[in-house]
């Protein structure tokens, strides 16, 4: 890595991943490349939430907003609430049929994981 630029006088600190400067710096807003493999995985969650049910969304490629916009749709199209944590979307209940035609509807693939 001897040839990896980290300062330059005329605009600063630059990033380590693309080379920009950090000022311009899109990295943080684009999903991570080769972080998954295309395919989103829904599984349904009870451990830690006192027996209560979740859905859990995983594997979107999409950035930080557009995730949260996502889940919002998702939320308000099954009639729950919800959360977005770690980019991972929880929705409340067992919502996987209904999830799994609304996300191959936006054109994801989708599949279903765990029992």
């Amino acid at each position: 890595m001897a040839g990896r630029i980290v300062y330059r006088t005329d605009s600063g600190r630059s990033c380590p991943d693309c080379g920009a400067p950090q000022s311009a710096c899109r990295c943080a807003d684009s999903p991570a490349a080769g972080a998954g493999d295309g395919i989103v995985r829904l599984r349904r969650e009870r451990k830690g939430r006192g027996g209560k049910a979740v859905t859990v969304v995983d594997g979107v490629p999409l950035p930080a907003p557009a995730l949260k916009a996502l889940a919002k749709r998702l939320k308000q199209r099954c009639g729950v609430g919800g959360a977005v944590k770690d980019g991972v979307i929880e929705i409340q209940g067992d919502q996987r049929a209904l999830l799994k035609d609304l996300l191959e509807a936006e054109g994801f693939m989708v599949k279903m994981a765990g029992g």
